[in-house]
């Protein structure tokens, strides 16, 4: 089967790219009605933009992001936690990895790491940043191999039921 990666456009696309994080993340109804507003706010933000992964037409993966911006809510969220260990200079000049998701059935097989470095690639930017939930899994360990480090542990979101970690790496991105 071929996997296409391609610009998508989020905006017009946004359910089928949530039902995609929905079933990877396991979001329910009330949470993707949230997200989607998310969103489309995001994406008329300067410099943001996202990018697709197709099989057989169908959306199984998608990634966005924009260049970090600190007056943003994300930002002013994990901004403590960063000047707590002295790493708040990663808010300026970086490009911010909102979402990354693939559909389970396609994970695995370099999908989510094609996707991230595709976009990122395409930054000014000399570095990125992301937020993962603070747990050793699959998304992590794909970002370190990729060059991020952890930035700052057990950052709390409202209404996040898990800790994540803020993680930083270097532009272009480790291949491997």
């Amino acid at each position: 089967m071929d996997l296409v990666i391609g610009p998508l456009d989020l905006s017009a696309h946004v359910d089928e790219a949530l039902a995609v994080q929905a079933v990877a993340f396991g979001l329910g109804p009330d949470e993707v009605a949230v997200r989607r507003q998310i969103v489309l706010r995001h994406m008329t933000y300067p410099g943001a933009r996202a990018l697709g992964a197709t099989a057989e037409g169908e959306l199984v993966g998608f990634v966005y992001g924009m260049p970090n911006d600190r007056t943003h809510w994300w930002s002013t969220v994990v901004e403590p936690y960063l000047r707590a260990l002295r790493n708040d200079h990663w808010l300026d000049d970086s490009f911010v990895i909102t979402e990354l998701h693939v559909h389970p059935a396609y994970q695995n097989r370099g999908l989510g790491r094609s996707l991230i470095t595709t976009i990122t690639d395409a930054a000014a930017e000399p570095r990125s940043i992301l937020s993962a939930i603070d747990t050793d899994s699959p998304a992590r360990a794909l970002y370190r191999s990729l060059g991020y480090q952890d930035l700052a542990r057990q950052v709390l979101f409202p209404s996040a039921p898990k800790p994540y970690a803020v993680m930083g790496g270097p532009l272009p991105l480790c291949r491997g």
